[in-house]
């Protein structure tokens, strides 16, 4: 076979391998691709953002001396019982039937074990998640999959689901292989049989409607519970506005670097905007209205580490939360079961067929052999250990800046590589005073 680099042939930057591969699938199948794992093309993230450490300008904290708290309350601008976070990094809402019910529980106990809220999804409350989650989210959807006034109740908050990052605008899908009887009994639907939400809820049509459907869900929980309003990424600054001015006490804003949910390729790579150019916009929307930290900003999509977490703060973001990146600490795209993703025609760090239902890690399946590999113990404890590093990481960056708590990073402790991540991010490009937009 000859080699094209050794023969001087040029791969087209149009037409690489992977979009003529793409064209061949669609031309042989007839059918659009769809996968999991989020956005693979490269767009400016919180790897385009430095922290300015602090030397003689700024005083550092002393690591094992000095506090950095890291504490947060989320909802307490409505509800009389918000949340007392312990660390600003949640668990974002993954459906039971997108996963198996022990990563569901598993989540639950690595949450608890940290300080921390886990979040249901599109299909309702297992008792097994609510059993080992001291702080549940309960997801409130388009599709009203699972939906019950009573788990509505048991929850500690609601949150109002109006769109996702990897696929805003659209509706979720959780193919008929994953739709076991168990999944099928709590969604009212028939088993095997592929299930696509709506795109939207289906008793409002603008922000006048959410608010009356606010006021309903406050009804029925008494007026005790944080009600969330998460939203794809796309208008972020009139839709946080719209959010906050229909009652929100948390806004949520899923980047399109958000993986979790599995849908058509062509959303994941074309629709949304980075998480990087979303939280300026969230910021501005709040402070404007004069509510930034008083209604809570929770960002997601693309979130990995300590660094991750620390930027999102600094640029005005309350709270994190992380999906994909707690699968992988489950153990998703583990080396360990590398001779079993070759047999479905994948790799460890490649595999994206959260679809398939046939995940060697027991995750992302409802397949009982493979789902029984996962130890909701075990897998709880790679969880909380994660978590702990992520926040131990955020907490040696705000020291590093002069900060006593996680809260108190703020948009002058970052600086920009590139020009394009200066403009989203709202900051100077590195080694200048320089905001591309906003003049000298």
């Amino acid at each position: 076979m000859i080699d094209p680099t050794r023969a001087g042939l040029r791969e087209s930057a149009t037409f690489d391998r992977a979009t003529i591969a793409g064209i061949q699938r669609a031309a042989e199948t007839g059918v659009y691709d769809i996968r999991g794992w989020g956005a693979k093309r490269p767009v400016p993230h919180f790897d385009d953002l430095l922290l300015l450490g602090a030397s003689m300008s700024r005083y550092p904290l002393e690591g094992y001396r000095e506090r950095c708290d890291t504490d947060v309350v989320l909802g307490d601008r409505h509800a009389s019982n918000p949340l007392h976070l312990d660390i600003p990094i949640t668990i974002a809402g993954m459906s039971f039937g997108a996963l198996s019910a022990q990563a569901k529980e598993a989540l639950g106990r690595g949450a608890t074990e940290v300080g921390t809220s886990t979040t249901t999804g599109d299909g309702g409350m297992t008792p097994e998640e609510r059993g080992q989650s001291k702080t549940l989210v309960y997801q409130y959807l388009p599709s009203r999959y699972g939906m019950n006034p009573d788990d509505l109740r048991s929850a500690d908050a609601i949150e109002i689901v109006l769109g996702q990052g990897a696929k805003p605008g659209g509706g979720g899908m959780l193919l008929g292989q994953k739709i076991s009887d168990r999944v099928a009994e709590m969604r009212t639907l028939p088993a095997g049989i592929d299930q696509r939400s709506a795109c939207r809820h289906p008793d409002w049509t603008g922000p006048d409607d959410l608010t009356i459907k606010i006021l309903e869900l406050r009804e029925i929980t008494d007026w005790q519970k944080p009600i969330y309003v998460k939203v794809g990424a796309t208008r972020t600054y009139y839709d946080v506005k719209l959010a906050v001015a229909a009652g929100a006490d948390v806004v949520v804003v899923d980047g399109m670097q958000g993986g979790t949910a599995a849908t058509q390729e062509v959303f994941i790579e074309h629709v949304g905007i980075p998480t990087l150019a979303a939280i300026p916009q969230a910021v501005q929307a709040l402070a404007e209205l004069g509510l930034h930290r008083k209604v809570q900003l929770i960002v997601s999509g693309g979130v990995r580490t300590g660094a991750d977490v620390a930027k999102a703060m600094a640029l005005g973001a309350d709270a994190v939360a992380i999906g994909t990146a707690a699968l992988i600490a489950l153990g998703d795209n583990h080396p360990r079961y590398a001779d079993e993703y070759a047999k479905i025609g994948s790799a460890p760090g490649f595999y994206d067929d959260y679809q398939d239902g046939r995940d060697p890690a027991g995750i992302t399946t409802q397949d009982p052999e493979l789902s029984a590999r996962l130890d909701p113990v075990e897998g709880g404890r790679r969880v909380a250990n994660y978590l702990r590093v992520l926040t131990l990481e955020a907490q040696t960056l705000a020291r590093a800046c002069g900060k006593a708590h996680l809260r108190n990073l703020e948009p002058e402790d970052l600086v920009a590589l590139t020009i394009e991540a200066a403009a989203m991010a709202r900051v100077p490009l590195a080694g200048t005073s320089w905001i591309p937009g906003q003049g000298r």
